[in-house]
């Protein structure tokens, strides 16, 4: 009990993040800036142009919208803070609930969203190929807004339990949290109370965002893929082969390091794999989203195209 005497829900935690302030660190810390500000614009392109061309306004591109929104508040919960903490060379979480709180709850729910956004996705792919005749009843106006409604609720309930048992854990010696940003199994870590109970209970959800969406997502590509080969167009096999090849690419890489990170029993997570399985899922594939699923396609050029003209006319106009 004495080691709990001393346990603090204070604002005195330390962020270790991934940069010290050196010059071997700059070229690294440049890299991770650009990726950061093409992921955002690259993303707010893509609602622009959902938003604003006619031809785009269908079920695939109204989640392809939602989940460019997710990835946005993704990758600007993490990576200001990190540039933040560079250029002022101060680590310090001042507001412990306010600051480490916040970036918890967004991350997890921006987290347990897009894994059953991107199921939803794969089921829009999926009608759309072996079911095209029946695509306009499966994916009607309500199927299309319950989706990413529901990826939204869901992965807001998930991150309100899991935030909650986390900012009321014990906390005793070091505040130095060891990653990238404020994550669960990096607080886990620095409890003086046993948490064996909730890592069960992580591991069910794990299982419900993780396991489940993924294996969906795995079906859906290979009924698509099985479909594509009946096909006796040689030019449309290639095409949607090509894209479901891409599309698969994604999701592996997304999930993996998810899978691989969240599964695993806190005694086996060391700040090293953590923070580098951390830059894919926080930074690398929310760059290749809006590449794979939006501006490989023609319809997606065509709008781009249209706005391109419409600003060229503007001051003239």
């Amino acid at each position: 009990m004495m080691g709990l005497e001393n346990h603090t829900y204070s604002s005195d935690f330390i962020l270790m993040g991934l940069f010290f302030s050196s010059k071997t660190n700059m070229l690294f810390f440049s890299f991770i800036l650009i990726i950061f500000i093409m992921t955002v614009a690259q993303n707010t392109v893509m609602i622009l142009l959902i938003h604003r061309d006619p031809r785009l306004h269908t079920p695939m591109y109204f989640l392809l919208s939602h989940l460019s929104y997710m990835d946005i508040l993704h990758t600007s919960n993490i990576v200001p803070k990190m540039v933040t903490n560079f250029i002022s060379c101060s680590r310090t979480i001042f507001f412990f609930f306010a600051g480490c709180g916040f970036q918890i709850f967004l991350s997890i729910t921006l987290l347990g969203g897009e894994f059953l956004l991107l199921a939803a996705m794969s089921y829009d792919c999926y009608v759309a190929i072996c079911h095209p005749l029946r695509y306009p009843i499966l994916m009607n106006d309500y199927a299309s807004i319950l989706m990413p409604t529901g990826s939204w609720f869901v992965g807001t309930l998930n991150s309100i339990v899991h935030t909650a048992y986390t900012l009321h854990l014990p906390f005793c010696g070091s505040r130095a949290i060891d990653h990238l940003f404020s994550e669960v199994p990096a607080m886990l870590k620095l409890s003086c109370v046993d948490t064996t109970h909730y890592e069960r209970g992580v591991y069910v959800s794990d299982i419900i965002f993780l396991l489940i969406p993924f294996s969906l997502i795995f079906a859906s590509y290979v009924q698509v893929l099985l479909t594509v080969l009946q096909m006796k167009s040689s030019e449309a096999q290639k095409n949607l082969f090509s894209t479901c090849f891409f599309h698969m690419i994604v999701v592996i890489i997304y999930y993996g390091p998810f899978i691989f990170t969240y599964m695993r029993p806190k005694s086996y997570h060391t700040p090293g794999q953590d923070k580098f399985l951390a830059i894919f899922y926080t930074i690398v594939t929310l760059t290749h989203n809006p590449i794979i699923y939006s501006f490989r396609n023609k319809d997606v050029l065509g709008a781009m195209k249209n706005m391109l003209k419409g600003l060229a006319r503007w001051p003239s106009g």
